[in-house]
C-alpha cells in the first residue's frame, strides 16, 4: 500500500507525536521489543499498509493534538531523549499514556502494574498521579532502556513511587501472587512480548481487585489480526486473546482503535 506521510507539527510536539494514536485511528504503532514486517524507518516507522479515518496530514488530526495533548515538562523532556533512541517506536503514543493517567487518577489508584518499560515515558505519566504513598511495580527485562527514564522520575519527585524489577514479568507477577498480593492491585497496563500476554492477562486478573482495570496494548496489532499467518506467533496470540476477552465473562471490555490498539477490561 502507498506510505502514509507524517503529521507536520511544530518540531517540539513532531517527536513523539507523529505516530500518536488517537480516537479512530487503527495500526499505527509497532509493536514493542521488535520491529513489525513492513515497517521502514524515522522518528516512529510507518506501517506501509496503516489505514486511518483520519489521515495523518489531516487538519483534523492536528486539531486533535493541538485540543487534547497535555504533556508534564518532565514527560516532554523524557520523550525528546527517548525519540533519540534507535528503539524509538517502542514507546508508548503520548495520547494513550495520557489516557492511562487519566483511568489511574479516575479510579483513585495506589498500586499499579506495567508490563513493559522501554524508558519509562508511561511509567512517569502513572507516577505523577499516584499518591504520595502510591506504587508502580515496573516490570521490564532490559535495564539500558530504563536508565533513560530512572534520573528523569528523579527529578519529576516520583522515584519512590517506582518499584523497578529487571527480570522477567511472569517472575514477578508469580512473587506477587504468593507474596499475597492477589487482588489488591487497581490498574495495569500490559505491552510487553505478545507471546505472553495470555499468561500477563490471566495473572494480573489474579492480581487486580474488583474494579479494577486491565489495558492492553496493540491489540490491534498494525491490522495484522484481521488475517493472522500460521507462521506469526505474535499475531496469533493477540488475536487469540481479542477472541477470549470478548466472551470473558469476568471482565467488561472496551476496545479502542487508539495507537495500535488498546483494550481496556474492567474486573467484574
Amino acid at each position: 500500500g502507498p506510505e502514509m506521510p507524517l503529521i507536520s507539527v511544530p518540531k517540539e510536539v513532531a517527536v513523539g507525536t507523529a505516530m500518536l494514536g488517537v480516537a479512530f485511528a487503527t495500526g499505527m504503532l509497532a509493536g514493542k521489543r521488535r520491529p513489525p514486517a513492513g515497517t521502514r524507518g524515522g522518528v516512529f516507522g510507518t506501517p506501509k499498509s496503516s489505514k486511518s479515518i483520519i489521515g495523518k496530514s489531516s487538519p483534523l488530526w492536528q486539531y486533535i493534538l493541538d485540543h487534547s495533548l497535555r504533556e508534564h515538562p518532565i514527560l516532554k523532556k523524557l520523550r525528546l531523549l527517548t525519540a533519540d533512541h534507535p528503539c524509538s517506536k517502542m514507546m508508548v503514543s503520548c495520547d494513550q499514556a495520557q489516557l492511562m493517567a487519566n483511568l489511574v487518577k479516575l479510579i483513585k489508584a495506589k498500586k499499579v502494574i506495567e508490563i513493559g518499560v522501554f524508558t519509562g515515558y508511561n511509567t512517569l505519566n502513572m507516577a505523577l498521579v499516584l499518591p504520595d504513598n502510591g506504587r508502580v511495580i515496573a516490570c521490564d527485562i532490559n535495564e539500558d532502556y530504563v536508565k533513560i527514564g530512572k534520573p528523569l522520575w528523579k527529578e519529576a519527585g516520583v522515584e519512590h513511587k517506582i518499584d523497578l524489577r529487571i527480570k522477567p514479568a511472569i517472575q514477578t507477577l508469580d512473587e506477587l501472587l504468593a507474596g499475597g498480593e492477589a487482588e489488591t492491585f487497581d490498574f495495569a497496563f500490559i505491552d510487553a512480548d505478545k507471546e505472553s500476554y495470555n499468561e500477563y492477562y490471566e495473572k494480573c486478573l489474579h492480581l487486580i481487585k474488583k474494579g479494577g482495570i486491565i489495558a492492553i496494548d496493540n491489540v490491534l496489532w498494525s491490522g495484522r489480526v484481521l488475517k493472522p499467518r500460521k507462521d506469526d506467533l505474535a499475531t496469533q496470540s493477540i488475536h487469540h486473546l481479542n477472541e477470549k476477552l470478548h466472551r470473558d465473562a469476568r471482565v467488561n471490555i472496551s476496545m479502542l482503535p487508539m495507537g495500535d490498539g488498546v483494550t481496556l477490561a474492567f474486573k467484574l
